[in-house]
């Protein structure tokens, strides 16, 4: 073989080599990317640390869709203040079945039964799953301040989209998994184990889809709980988002008190024409339920 054939060769084989690490970095951006670097593109995606910081209440109203409620669709609202007080009221058939935390203290109004108190307090299970929520935020946004780590596991398929998978390492104890999308660096994905009644843990999945957009923050105006092995999921659809409405922290005190409800603006369920992305994953195929928490 000549000198020149030699050198022209060995050339065409350093430039594959090139082309395949660069066709291989596209292809694994799980690699060229931190934990640190997915979640700072995840709160920027979803409008910046600054904005969320200036939220101290949102109000969601919307639908409850669930194959396991006496009625398959079922107006609610979820009222939630800083650090982590939450109000959720559903109106099923004419009955109202309501579950308020304070942030420390939860309770539970279900449709009246012979035998049964009208107002009855979150059980053990449900006072660890509330006090353990992240609250208006979610697992990321500002995870550092609430003493919370976080590592990158792995690049996963969900369904039609790729996405990171984050491993949130609790403060008080325990882990939840987070999946971003790899485009829109959107929530796609969140699993945390929570108790049960007979004193186990379960894994409970909820899927987050049809993001738009509310005063330039990101918010998903589907989320799926539950679903796989021919069941569907149960659903929240949320039709208005309102922010910093003015909820007296009275909104989230025990029922049963004889407290008048601080008044704000009632919102008329309305479906909303903000865009939205294309990521729309498959439902989780783990948990079941949908709550305020």
């Amino acid at each position: 073989m000549k000198r020149g054939a030699a050198v022209t060769i060995a050339g065409s084989v350093a430039v594959a080599g090139l082309l395949a690490l660069s066709l291989a970095a596209q292809r694994a951006p799980a690699a060229e990317l931190s934990a640190s670097d997915v979640v700072a593109k995840n709160v920027a995606a979803r409008g910046g640390l600054d904005a969320w910081r200036k939220v101290g209440t949102m109000v969601w109203v919307g639908r409850v869709e669930s194959a396991h409620a006496p009625s398959p669709s079922m107006p609610f609202a979820l009222e939630q203040k800083r650090p982590n007080k939450t109000r959720l009221q559903i109106d099923a058939v004419g009955q109202k079945s309501l579950r308020v935390f304070d942030g420390s203290e939860g309770w539970k109004v279900l449709p009246a039964t012979q035998g049964r108190p009208s107002v009855l307090p979150y059980t053990a299970q449900e006072l660890e799953s509330a006090r353990t929520g992240h609250g208006i935020d979610g697992p990321l946004i500002d995870h550092a301040a609430k003493g919370n780590s976080v590592t990158l596991q792995s690049l996963d398929q969900l369904g039609s989209r790729k996405a990171y998978h984050l491993k949130v390492h609790l403060a008080k104890g325990g882990e939840e998994d987070v999946w971003v999308d790899t485009e829109t660096h959107l929530e796609l994905r969140y699993d945390r184990m929570v108790g049960d009644p007979a004193g186990g843990q379960r894994r409970i999945s909820v899927t987050y889809a049809d993001y738009h957009d509310v005063d330039g923050l990101k918010i998903p105006f589907l989320i799926e709980t539950g679903g796989g092995q021919g069941t569907a999921p149960d659903r929240m659809r949320i039709d208005r988002v309102l922010l910093n409405a003015p909820l007296d922290d009275s909104v989230f005190a025990n029922p049963a008190a004889a407290r008048r409800r601080a008044a704000w603006p009632t919102i008329a369920p309305r479906a909303s024409t903000s865009p939205a992305p294309s990521a729309r994953p498959t439902a989780a195929s783990a948990g079941t339920g949908v709550s305020a928490q």
